[in-house]
C-alpha cells in the first residue's frame, strides 16, 4: 500500500498534512512501549454457526424443517450430495436438521476445530447417534442466509460420548470437522493514528522478530503475523509485543536490563520481569548468564526459560533437571519450555525420555510434543476414514489414550498390548460383541446394525493384539486391494467406549485415559 505524501517527489502535501509524519514526542522519548501507544486486537476464536442436515440416522431422525431453513438447505445440499431428491432427503426419518456451531480458531487458513451439532427444540428427532454431516457452511454466529460470508466448512461423523454418557442423544460433536477458510492476522490499532508511529512499530517488530512479522497498512493499523517460534503461544507473543520498547538508547537499554534482572531476582513481579526481558531480546543474554548460578531455584528456572526462548541453550541443563525430577512441581513448565523453544534434537531427546516416566500427565504431555514434531517414535495409521491409531513403543507404562476433541485418535503406549483370553465384552446397546472363550485361538468380533433387523450380523476373527482388534472394529468392510484389511466400520465413539470397558473389566492390563470433551460456548 502506497501512502500519499511519503514520496519526496510529491510537492503538493500541505504543511498540516506534513505534521503527521513528524516524529511524535511520545515515541522520541526513550522507554515508550508499543502497549502505551496502541492496543492489540486478536481474538482467539470467532463464533460460527449455521443450519445443517445429518444423514445416516436409521429411522431416528425427522422431517421437521421450517420453510425458510428448508429453502436455504436446498441451495447447498446438491454441492455435497449430487443427484439427490432434496425434499425426499429432508423428509426422510434417516435425516435431521441440526444447528451446527463452533469456535473457529484464528490461527490460520485450514485450521481444524470441533463443531457441536444439536437438534432444534421443536424437531421430533430422537437421536443423532451414528449420523453423518455430509457438508455445511459456517458463518459468523448470529448471521444467516446465502449472502453472508462463509467463514468455515464442516463435515464428518457425529460423536456422542459414551465414556461419560449424559443420556442426551440429540446433541453431538464433529471432532476436528470444522475447517477455517481464511487467514486472520493480529492487528495493532494505534490510539492516535500516526504514520510515523505505525512505521516505527512495524520496523521494531521486524527488527526483533523477523522480516515478515509486521506490515503497516494505514496510519492507525499495523498487521502482525505470529512468528514460527511462537506457534501455539499467541498470547505469550502478544504480551511480549505490548512491553516491547519502540526506542531505547544504549544507556537506557542497559539500565532497563539491569532493573528488570533485579526484579527477576527480587520479591517483586517476577512474571512481568520475565516477559519484559524476553521483549528486549538477545542483549539481555549476557547479564542473564550470571544468574544461572543463583542460589534461588525460581530465579534459575526463569532465567533458563528466558534464555531458551531467546535462542540460547545455556540454561537447558537446569530445565532438564527440573523436567526429570519427580519431586518438582514445575516439571510440566520445564517440559513445555523445552518442547516449545528447545532445539529439535534436544526437545525430542527430553520428550522421549519422559515417555518412560511414571507420571501419566507427563507421559501424555511428552507424547503431544513429539507428535507436534512428527517424531518417528510415534507410528500412526488411518483406520477407515474416521480416526488414527498410534503406537508409542518407547513408553514403558502400558496405557490407552483416546482423544475426544480435535483429531480422533487412539494412542497405545508400552505396546504391543494384548488382551487376555476368556473375554466377553459387549457394547451398551448390544450391537457389538468381542468374544474369546478360554482356549479359543482368536477373538470373534460381531457387529449388528442398530434398527436394521433385516441386515444379518457380521462376524470377523482377529488376533488378541489390541491394535488388530481396533483395526477389525474400525476399518471399512470393503477390501480395496489384496493387502487391505477388512473391518466392521464401527463408529469411533463405540470403539473407544469398548476400550474403556475392556480396561475396566481387566481384559487388558493397562491404564485408560480419555482426553477432554470439546468446550464450545457461543456468546
Amino acid at each position: 500500500m502506497t501512502v500519499a505524501g511519503c514520496n519526496e517527489s510529491d510537492k503538493d502535501v500541505t504543511t498540516a498534512s506534513r505534521r503527521q509524519f513528524e516524529k511524535p514526542a511520545s515515541v522520541t522519548e526513550s522507554g515508550t512501549t508499543i502497549g502505551q501507544v496502541a492496543g492489540i486486537f486478536s481474538p482467539d476464536y470467532i463464533p460460527v454457526q449455521n443450519y445443517a442436515i445429518i444423514g445416516g440416522l436409521a429411522g431416528t431422525g425427522s422431517a421437521d424443517c421450517p420453510p425458510n431453513i428448508r429453502d436455504y438447505l436446498k441451495q447447498y445440499i446438491l454441492r455435497y450430495i449430487p443427484s439427490t431428491d432434496i425434499d425426499k432427503f429432508i423428509n426422510s426419518p434417516d435425516t435431521s436438521i441440526v444447528i451446527a456451531e463452533g469456535l473457529m480458531p484464528t490461527t490460520g487458513k485450514d485450521a481444524l476445530f470441533d463443531v457441536r451439532v444439536a437438534v432444534p427444540g421443536a424437531a421430533q428427532t430422537r437421536s443423532l447417534e451414528h449420523g453423518q454431516l455430509y457438508g455445511a457452511e459456517l458463518r459468523a454466529a448470529g448471521s444467516f442466509g446465502l449472502t453472508t460470508k462463509v467463514l468455515a466448512r464442516v463435515e464428518g461423523p457425529i460423536y456422542i460420548d459414551k465414556i461419560e454418557p449424559t443420556g442426551e442423544k440429540r446433541v453431538g460433536y464433529i471432532l476436528g470437522g470444522g475447517r477455517a477458510l481464511d487467514d486472520y492476522r493480529m492487528m495493532i490499532s494505534l490510539r492516535q493514528p500516526d504514520y510515523f508511529v505505525a512505521s516505527a512499530i512495524r520496523n521494531k517488530l521486524i527488527e526483533r522478530f523477523g522480516q515478515n512479522t509486521a506490515k503497516a497498512i494505514s496510519a492507525g493499523q499495523v498487521e502482525m503475523t505470529l512468528p514460527a517460534q511462537y506457534a501455539g503461544r499467541k498470547q505469550h507473543f502478544i504480551n511480549i509485543v505490548k512491553v516491547t520498547y519502540l526506542s531505547l538508547s544504549s544507556q537506557d537499554r542497559q539500565k532497563k536490563i539491569d532493573e528488570l534482572i533485579s526484579s527477576l531476582a527480587g520479591p517483586g513481579d517476577r512474571a512481568g520481569a520475565e516477559i519484559a526481558i524476553e521483549a528486549i531480546g538477545k542483549d539481555a543474554l549476557g547479564p542473564l548468564e550470571k544468574l544461572l548460578s543463583s542460589d534461588d531455584a525460581d530465579t534459575r528456572f526463569r532465567v533458563a526459560r528466558i534464555m531458551l526462548n531467546l535462542g540460547s541453550d545455556m540454561g537447558l541443563d537446569i530445565l532438564r533437571v527440573v523436567a526429570f525430577d519427580p519431586a518438582s512441581n514445575r516439571r510440566m513448565e520445564a517440559l513445555e519450555a523445552i518442547g516449545n523453544s528447545g532445539k529439535r534434537g534436544d526437545a525430542i531427546a527430553v520428550c522421549r525420555r519422559l515417555l518412560r516416566d511414571n507420571d501419566v500427565a507427563i507421559i501424555l504431555a511428552a507424547y503431544e510434543h513429539l507428535k507436534k514434531m512428527d517424531d518417528l517414535s510415534i507410528s500412526d495409521e488411518p483406520i477407515g476414514r474416521c480416526f488414527y491409531l498410534e503406537n508409542i513403543s518407547l513408553a514403558e507404562e502400558k496405557l490407552v489414550f483416546v482423544s475426544r476433541s480435535a483429531q480422533p485418535r487412539i494412542a497405545l503406549f508400552g505396546g504391543p498390548l494384548f488382551c487376555r483370553a476368556n473375554m466377553f465384552i459387549q457394547s451398551e446397546d448390544g450391537s457389538i460383541t468381542l468374544n474369546a472363550p478360554q482356549g479359543q485361538e482368536r477373538v470373534t468380533v460381531i457387529r449388528k446394525i442398530p434398527g436394521r433387523p433385516d441386515i444379518p450380523p457380521v462376524s470377523l476373527n482377529c488376533s488378541y493384539e489390541l491394535s488388530d482388534i481396533i483395526r477389525t472394529l474400525g476399518d471399512e468392510p470393503t477390501r480395496r486391494s489384496p493387502t487391505d484389511s477388512v473391518g466392521l466400520a464401527v463408529p469411533y465413539s463405540d470403539i473407544i467406549a469398548l476400550l474403556n470397558q475392556m480396561v475396566q473389566k481387566g481384559a487388558i492390563d493397562c491404564q485408560f485415559r480419555a482426553g477432554p470433551m470439546p468446550q464450545i460456548a457461543l456468546k
